[in-house]
């Protein structure tokens, strides 16, 4: 088998693509409405806000934007905190340096790759303004422990839930119990319009006010709902909204997200079931989930014993022509993160997940030839 990238490989990750994709774009483009806030746009909100038990949304161009936004409707600004895992994708972080406030990075729990709630209280200051959590791999934080936290303190939880859509904690949607959420729908997303995103809103006064942020600071979206005769500059902002193209493309995958999250658990739960015996055998972790949780099969990853096996079974997965790889490199010890941020204490945990941590190809397209490809790779790896 090819060690390079190309028709017999198993690639990491591939975009869906959804029936509807070529129709909704094709009615746009007939249309004379390619600008934002179509029909589409319309749509694929409606669509989004019953996927997470949110009551307001907002398309954005992508889930750094929506980040940004948070900053701005929190009124982050120099002198300010926010609470945040150093293993995160690190527009979490430039979010609230772009507000001129400081990240304060904090450990995970080992089990799940998420934010350590004991972690959390240590970390509050007269200074914290916010907490952001992220579900990473789509396996929901502790949020009761979290929430604990943060709402006696009145200090405000966003959630990052780019891996997190349809996600649950006991009869919580993930996305509904910050004040603000963010998603994510860049093509490595469980569904996505190319680069995208969108900014879920728990609280009807902030939502107002994100509209004007979202439309360059001005209450076009009052004035298109014919609530004033115009519109004018109103507040900060810039233009997070997307194109209706960008839309039309969301709205045809988010109406398949139910056969696409059953693809993506097929492939999870496969991979669950054919590797857990050598992972013993190996002493190898894999990534598990709490039965009383709604994860999101958005990542399958191993846990090895050390960052000699992680790059070894990547390369040994490379000569049987499947793209394994890692994932986040700490924030902490980032040039930036030193730079502009602080951490509590020595993120030891953090710094070993990030160099033992492996993830297998995991995409809603993969066929069963593939996966028992992905599965033999691995059964044939030894230290």
């Amino acid at each position: 088998m090819s060690g390079s990238r190309g028709v017999d490989e198993v690639v990491f990750s591939r975009p869906y693509r959804a029936p509807g994709e070529l129709a909704n774009l094709e009615a746009v483009l007939r249309s004379d409405h390619s600008h934002g806030d179509g029909d589409f746009t319309r749509s694929a909100t409606e669509r989004l806000r019953a996927l997470s038990g949110a009551p307001h949304a907002l398309l954005t161009t992508s889930c750094t934007h929506a980040l940004e936004m948070a900053g701005l409707l929190l009124g982050l600004g120099p002198g300010d905190e926010v609470v945040l895992p150093s293993f995160t994708f690190p527009s979490a972080a430039t979010a609230v340096v772009a507000r001129g406030a400081v990240p304060v990075f904090v450990d995970i729990d080992p089990l799940t790759g998420n934010i350590d709630p004991n972690q959390v209280a240590e970390a509050l200051t007269p200074r914290t303004r916010a907490v952001t959590v992220m579900h990473y791999g789509g396996v929901p934080v502790d949020l009761d422990a979290v929430l604990a936290v943060t709402e006696p303190a009145g200090i405000a939880l966003v959630e990052d839930n780019a891996h997190g859509l349809g996600g649950a904690y006991g009869e919580r949607m993930l996305g509904s119990a910050g004040v603000m959420a963010t998603q994510s729908f860049h093509d490595t997303k469980n569904v996505h319009c190319g680069e995208g995103g969108a900014l879920l809103v728990n609280d009807a006064v902030l939502f107002r006010r994100a509209e004007i942020l979202r439309e360059k600071g001005t209450d076009r979206a009052r004035f298109l709902r014919g609530e004033v005769d115009k519109y004018t500059w109103q507040d900060q902002g810039s233009s997070y909204l997307p194109s209706e193209l960008n839309a039309a493309v969301l709205d045809a995958q988010l109406a398949e997200f139910e056969t696409i999250q059953a693809a993506r658990h097929r492939v999870w739960n496969a991979y669950a079931a054919a590797l857990g015996e050598w992972a013993d055998a190996q002493g190898v972790r894999l990534m598990s989930s709490d039965p009383g949780l709604q994860h999101t099969a958005h990542l399958f990853y191993l846990v090895m014993p050390g960052h000699e096996g992680q790059q070894a079974l990547i390369a040994h997965l490379r000569t049987h022509g499947v793209r394994a790889t890692f994932h986040y490199v700490p924030l902490d010890t980032s040039p930036a993160g030193e730079h502009f941020g602080r951490r509590l204490t020595r993120l030891g945990r953090t710094a070993e997940f990030s160099r033992r941590l492996v993830r297998l190809p995991l995409w809603a397209g993969l066929d069963d030839a593939q996966v028992e490809r992905v599965i033999e790779g691995v059964l044939s790896y030894r230290p």
